[in-house]
């Protein structure tokens, strides 16, 4: 954070968004930027596999992007978020310049913590690339190219940890766009490397390293106008005797491994994946990329506004609509990831055949990155729910309860993971986080029935019903229209000739297209015949 400018005014700004929350429309807000976020990733990801493959570079790349991704999600976006959010709606409700004071110790402590950690990170990349991608060790070229790309992108951590924080007082303030919107720089900024910067660096994959810092920093700096309409762009200070500090450090630690269970699973997943043969770490992110569309458009955007609402409706002490915030949360997620996860099942092939088989990347990579995200789709559904339930927990500040079911759902992994990999190889990874989140969201729905934060209503049985029905029309309609496999592997670019007796030639993304409005008009009306309405979308509290 940087100071502000002149002195400014100490009222109440913290205020200015009291009354209640339209959450549907904040949610909107959110899925609407995270879609412009998703489209831009998906030309990133063709850039990418044109660019990279899955071969060895590739696999380099990604461990050196995941390792800074993956303490970025425990510092910031995982943990950090859900121990700051709700001790920050505490201080929203008092005296302005305490939550100025707070604000400023959380910045400086944070920011004193990210730089030892990055100057660790920095100094220790061999160790780190041999820890997270042990497969690397018996491969020279690939281990010394991720340990070179690990240098450079480890710092990422401290950027973009910073802006998940300067997020997180957006989100609190109901600024929600301005941080969904935030990760298309990254998107763009490292298009422009692979198209651009590459040719100069004797390594071109090297030039995406690069891209990946120059992103933290722009980042970070996109957020911070909104903070100064705030009267956020305040000078970090370190104070760990702050006793609003001292909280978030007692809620820190259980909630490192609570809200980062996915990415621990993953984490999992990748290292056992680097024992495959190469490709299966390419394969499986990839894969996760599609997955991580519904993800971001569901889950993502619920949980960003579920949080402060949910913590909000806790400092404020009303039960009821806590417990209808949580309802109509769950009702979203049923509605939008059961059809997402049929759609990711049936349309695996099509959709990795038309996103990435061109380039280096042939139709075997294609092939097996299809089987994992089939493998993924099983399981999303639990994996919306875990987004929705979890904040149930952290707007309470307990986050030991979702720590201790975090840490079964770990176990979980582990255990499928071993059983399943040398059986069924990276698809088995895919499977075990599937059956991991599983046992983490029946566990999380499970505690908030029994402490009575929550109990199902009609409306939730009766959108599960439509939902089931209405996605398996869809997938009926997707049978009907969509033509075979083979079709979305054919080797001639994006061609995709004669699949009606030789009378019809499209490219492979505009039937895609059209695929998907052919399931979308089917779901809905399907889900319209089961009763479902617009204004059941509809929520304020």
């Amino acid at each position: 954070m940087c100071p502000r400018g002149p002195a400014m005014s100490t009222g109440p700004a913290n205020q200015e968004t009291g009354g209640t929350a339209d959450v549907a429309a904040a949610g909107s807000v959110v899925a609407s930027m995270t879609a412009l976020s998703r489209v831009s990733g998906f030309v990133r990801d063709i850039v990418l596999s044109h660019f990279l493959g899955a071969a060895g570079a590739a696999d380099a790349f990604f461990v050196a992007f995941r390792i800074p991704n993956f303490f970025r999600r425990l510092f910031a976006e995982g943990a950090f978020a859900q121990a700051f959010v709700p001790v920050l709606a505490e201080y929203r409700t008092g005296d302005r310049r305490a939550l100025d004071d707070f604000v400023r110790a959380v910045a400086g402590n944070l920011a004193l913590v990210l730089a030892l950690v990055t100057l660790v990170g920095v100094l220790g990349a061999f160790g780190l690339v041999v820890v997270f991608a042990p497969g690397f060790a018996g491969d020279d070229d690939r281990l010394a190219l991720a340990t070179d790309m690990l240098r450079v992108t480890f710092p990422y951590l401290a950027f973009i940890s910073l802006t998940a924080f300067a997020g997180a007082l957006l989100n609190s303030f109901h600024r929600y766009a301005v941080p969904a919107f935030t990760p298309v720089l990254l998107n763009l900024v490292l298009i422009g490397a692979a198209l651009f910067a590459a040719p100069l660096f004797s390594h071109p994959a090297m030039a995406l390293a690069w891209g990946v810092l120059v992103a933290g920093a722009a980042q970070l700096l996109f957020q911070f106008p909104s903070l100064r309409r705030l009267e956020l762009l305040l000078a970090p200070r370190v104070d760990w005797r702050d006793p609003g500090v001292r909280k978030v450090g007692s809620l820190l630690g259980p909630a490192v491994f609570a809200a980062s269970v996915h990415q621990l699973n993953g984490l999992i997943s990748g290292i056992l994946a680097s024992l495959l043969v190469t490709g299966s770490i390419s394969w499986l992110y990839y894969a996760d990329r599609l997955m991580e569309v519904p993800i971001g458009l569901v889950a993502v955007a619920l949980g960003t506004v579920l949080l402060p609402n949910l913590s909000r409706l806790h400092a404020e002490g009303d039960p009821d609509g806590f417990a209808s915030t949580l309802d109509w949360g769950l009702r979203m997620a049923v509605l939008f990831a059961l059809p997402a996860a049929a759609a990711l099942f049936f349309l695996a092939v099509p959709l990795v055949g038309t996103m990435f088989h061109h380039g280096e990347f042939d139709a075997g990579d294609a092939r097996m990155t299809a089987l994992a995200l089939q493998a993924f789709a099983l399981g999303l559904p639990a994996l919306v729910v875990v987004k929705i339930a979890a904040p149930g927990f952290f707007a309470r500040q307990d986050t030991r309860t979702p720590f201790r079911y975090a840490a079964v759902s770990v176990g979980v992994n582990i255990v499928a993971g071993l059983a399943l990999f040398w059986w069924l190889k990276h698809v088995g990874l895919a499977l075990a986080l599937g059956i991991a989140a599983t046992v983490n969201a029946v566990l999380l729905v499970r505690g908030l029935l029994r402490r009575s934060d929550y109990a199902p209503t009609r409306a939730l049985w009766r959108t599960v019903a439509a939902a089931t029905v209405a996605s398996g029309v869809m997938v009926a309609a997707l049978a009907w229209f969509v033509p075979p496999d083979e079709a979305w592997l054919d080797a001639r670019a994006f061609a995709l000739e004669a699949f009606t007796a030789g009378t019809f030639v499209a490219s492979r993304a505009l039937v895609l297209a059209s695929a998907v409005v052919v399931g979308l008009l089917a779901y809905a009306a399907a889900a319209y015949a089961m009763g479902v309405r617009p204004r059941d979308m509809r929520h304020r509290v």
